[in-house]
C-alpha cells in the first residue's frame, strides 16, 4: 500500500478512517465530530455538519497517522 492508500481524504467516512485508524477517534473528538451515530458520513461531511473545519480536521489526521507510521 502506498502512503496515500493509508491517509484519509474528504471522501472516507468516519467509519472507515476509524475502522482502518481507531487511533483517530481522539481527532474526531477534539473536533467534535460525531463519530457514533454520524460515522457513515464522509469527513468532509460530517466536519460541516458539526461544525468543524475540513482542512484542519484533515491536516490533524495526517500529523497523527504519519507520526504514527513505521
Amino acid at each position: 500500500m502506498t502512503e496515500s492508500t493509508l491517509m484519509p481524504d474528504g471522501t472516507w467516512t468516519v467509519n472507515e478512517t476509524l475502522r482502518r485508524h481507531p487511533e483517530a477517534v481522539e481527532i474526531f473528538n477534539r473536533f467534535g465530530i460525531d463519530a457514533c451515530c454520524g460515522g457513515a458520513a464522509s469527513i468532509a461531511e460530517a466536519a460541516a455538519r458539526d461544525g468543524a473545519d475540513a482542512a484542519a480536521l484533515l491536516d490533524a489526521l495526517h500529523a497523527l497517522l504519519a507520526a504514527r507510521m513505521p
